[in-house]
């Protein structure tokens, strides 16, 4: 039997699992990254982590066949990282061939996301479609495109980047240096950030209770949990939320025109609260065609869209 190394390649931690190409995950460990020891120091960690993890399952190294990695930055041809967020590593590094000269094993990589976007086309709640995008709502906003059996990864690497389509002209600045991005608006981040804003100037409100009038503390989940509650305060913010939500999705489903949309991260996790007024809000922005049949779903993979996409890299 074949098995598959898959490697979910984290700013803080790195997660390593054995799986089969079908995506079943046989055992899987953390380790920290340790980014700062350089990228020789921590593959070669990696690989140790991933061999001691074949050995408790009495695998020979012989019947590992592949390597799969998720990375943190853009990715050119499956080997070539253009650079990484976060990592002091450097441009244009090499890590296919560095991690096979480590291993002696074949290996490829892709962005972080757009491995997540192929363990839910592959292995999740896009599985059996032909066309999908993954979005992950968090912190900031990432995307994964899978047309046809393929991931669009681009020329450069920054293929299914959906976070940074502009939304406003001159807009809000966002954490990519430029203005008016997807992501100022509709990630956590940016609620949070409009919450803020309100808040500075309207204090009676079941939310600004909630967190004990400590703005700084103010968290995406605590807007969802008090507009749960019915504060309108916080309802006006989620309906906020939905309408760049709206209008980001739009512009995607007019452009890529899924069968299938995947959210995923933490402003996902609202639910109905907010995917339902986004729903609604989708006919001012997408055309009507796009959405006949379309499934706006959630992720299923949870923690493991990592590492079972990783290993999809190999279907």
């Amino acid at each position: 039997m074949n098995y598959y190394v898959g490697i979910d390649l984290g700013g803080t931690n790195t997660k390593i699992g054995i799986l089969d190409i079908q995506g079943n995950i046989f055992k899987s460990t953390i380790i920290k990254t340790l980014s700062a020891e350089g990228a020789e120091s921590t593959l070669t960690r990696i690989w140790e982590a991933a061999k001691n993890l074949a050995i408790e399952l009495n695998i020979e190294i012989k019947d590992l066949k592949g390597i799969g990695i998720g990375i943190p930055g853009p990715v050119i041809n499956q080997s070539v990282v253009a650079f990484f967020a976060n990592f002091p590593w450097g441009t244009n590094v090499e890590i296919k061939k560095m991690m096979e000269n480590i291993s002696g094993v074949e290996t490829r990589l892709d962005n972080d996301v757009n491995i997540i976007a192929l363990g839910e086309a592959r292995y999740g709640a896009a599985k059996g479609s032909s066309t999908s995008v993954t979005i992950a709502l968090g912190t900031g906003i990432g995307g994964g495109i899978y047309i046809e059996g393929k991931l669009i990864s681009g020329f450069t690497g920054a293929g299914g980047e959906v976070g940074h389509m502009k939304l406003v002209k001159d807009g809000r600045l966002c954490g990519c240096g430029q203005n008016g991005c997807f992501e100022a608006y509709a990630s956590a981040t940016g609620l949070v950030r409009e919450a803020t804003s309100r808040l500075t100037v309207n204090k009676n409100n079941m939310l600004y209770s909630m967190i004990d009038g400590d703005i700084e503390r103010l968290e995406a989940k605590d807007i969802f949990d008090a507009a749960k509650k019915g504060d309108k305060f916080s309802m006006d913010l989620v309906d906020y939320e939905a309408e760049y939500l709206a209008m980001g999705i739009g512009n995607i489903l007019n452009i890529i025109n899924p069968e299938k949309v995947v959210l995923g991260g933490g402003v996902a996790m609202a639910g109905d609260i907010l995917l339902s007024p986004m729903k609604k809000k989708l006919e001012k922005y997408a055309l009507g065609v796009t959405l006949e049949n379309l499934e706006i779903v959630q992720g299923v993979l949870g923690n493991e869209a990592g590492i079972k996409g990783a290993v999809g890299l190999f279907m």
